[in-house]
């Protein structure tokens, strides 16, 4: 590390406020303009032709059928094949062989008494 250069470094993330801009609590919590999408979407008409926002929308539609677990094509187009988050660390838990959705029945059961064991099955 050169003298001249000094350390950007905010809770263990590196804040680089050149290429992304300065971060406050504010932005992470409120979520986008309901413009913002159209606008974007006018830019890239203006840039690449009137066809290419509907194009997306339409690739957008075609690869979010399908299972959730396999959403390659849809990451692929929408830039989120790099991000690495939950689920990709630790499942999604509706993945799981062993998972079995809640009985609403048997649940009311168990809370009224009738039945025996516990609320939802697969905590068994």
């Amino acid at each position: 590390m050169s003298k001249n250069s000094i350390p950007n470094d905010v809770t263990g993330i590196q804040n680089d406020a050149l290429r992304f801009g300065l971060s406050g609590v504010k932005s992470e919590i409120v979520g986008v303009h309901p413009l913002q999408p159209l606008m974007e979407s006018d830019g890239l008409a203006n840039v690449y032709g009137s066809a290419f926002p509907l194009k997306m929308d339409l690739d957008r539609q075609i690869f979010s059928r399908g299972a959730s677990s396999s959403m390659l094509g849809l990451e692929a187009i929408t830039g989120s094949l790099d991000d690495f988050g939950f689920e990709d660390y630790l499942n999604d838990p509706r993945d799981s062989d062993s998972f079995r959705p809640a009985d609403m029945h048997h649940g009311m059961e168990v809370r009224l008494g009738i039945s025996n064991g516990p609320a939802h099955p697969s905590f068994i």
